[in-house]
């Protein structure tokens, strides 16, 4: 069956959270040492990755882990526990770290994601982005003007599901308004965005390279099953 949607997710697909070296410069752990730069780089991973566990948490926090999509409130509460775990001590730098990593602005888009967003929508298909998410991602793509090609925005905080939960790709497939069979979900979690096929969606798995590391992926995968 042809494709007729196509469904991207966000983080590490679309747009990535780069590592800004100004976020990072006047971040010290608990003897005052400022944080090398692999120290800021699983730092910048654990703020970002879509599924896994990162670091040990008690049981309130565990709690607000698995729930952190679903509600702003707890995915703040968490985040910052992360943070303080991964050795940022002081609430302050903490607060001012989680703060960039829910301003939409402070994403990068992969280089071909225009072109990408404008393909499928210059082909007449829709295309809808879904993301396990507890801020409003929509401004990363209206003040670029790349809101007009995107259909329908599924996000998880605002429809109380997440992926793989079925209820949440069934979402943003009634949103669409086509069949899970002629929807291609486009994603860099296997685990996450892979549970699109339960509904008979086709997948496309994208490496979630640094930007200027991957400059073509997503129209490989566009390619690949013929939406170009």
């Amino acid at each position: 069956m042809a494709i007729n949607a196509v469904l991207f997710d966000f983080s590490g697909t679309l747009f990535r959270l780069e590592q800004d070296e100004s976020w990072l410069a006047d971040v010290r752990d608990e003897d005052g040492v400022t944080l090398d730069v692999e120290a800021q780089a699983e730092l910048m991973r654990r703020m970002t990755a879509p599924v896994g566990q990162s670091v040990e948490l008690d049981e309130e926090h565990l709690y607000a882990w698995h729930n952190r999509d679903r509600d702003p409130a707890l995915h703040r509460k968490v985040y910052l526990e992360v943070l303080r775990l991964s050795g940022v001590p002081r609430r302050e730098q903490a607060e001012s770290l989680y703060a960039q990593l829910i301003t939409p602005g402070k994403w990068t888009p992969y280089p071909d994601t225009e072109a990408a967003l404008k393909a499928v929508a210059g082909s007449g298909r829709k295309a809808g982005v879904l993301s396990n998410i507890a801020f409003d991602i929509r401004p990363a793509f209206s003040q670029r003007g790349w809101d007009a090609q995107v259909a329908e925005f599924t996000l998880s905080y605002e429809v109380g599901a997440v992926k793989p939960e079925p209820e949440i790709f069934a979402s943003a497939i009634d949103r669409l308004g086509v069949r899970a069979e002629e929807t291609l979900m486009v994603g860099d979690s296997e685990e996450a965005d892979g549970g699109a096929r339960a509904l008979g969606c086709r997948f496309a798995l994208v490496d979630p390279l640094p930007t200027a590391e991957r400059p073509d992926a997503l129209l490989g995968a566009l390619r690949a099953h013929g939406v170009l």
